[in-house]
C-alpha cells in the first residue's frame, strides 16, 4: 500500500514538473522571438540609415517638431484648466 502511495506522488511531482518545464520553455520561446523582433527592427533601422544619411535628419526634425507640438497641446490643456 505505501508503494503504491509513493508511486502515486511520483507520478503526480512528475507531471508537475512537467508542466513547469513546458510553461517555462513557453515563457523563453517568448522573449526570443521579441528579441529577434527587437533584433530585427534595429538592423532595419541600421539600414534605412546607411543607405540614407539624410534621413537621420528627416527623423531629427519630426523628433523636434513632435516634441514642440506637445509642448503646445500641454500648454493649451493647462490654459483650459485654469478656465
Amino acid at each position: 500500500m505505501a508503494e503504491s502511495e509513493f508511486r502515486e506522488a511520483n507520478y503526480d511531482d512528475r507531471g508537475k514538473r512537467r508542466g513547469n518545464l513546458k510553461k517555462d520553455m513557453e515563457e523563453l520561446l517568448e522573449k526570443m522571438e521579441n528579441l529577434t523582433v527587437r533584433a530585427a527592427c534595429v538592423v532595419y533601422d541600421c539600414t534605412a540609415i546607411w543607405t540614407n544619411p539624410d534621413l537621420t535628419n528627416a527623423m531629427q526634425h519630426l523628433e523636434d517638431a513632435f516634441l514642440r507640438c506637445k509642448e503646445q497641446m500641454e500648454k493649451k490643456g493647462q490654459e483650459v484648466l485654469m478656465e
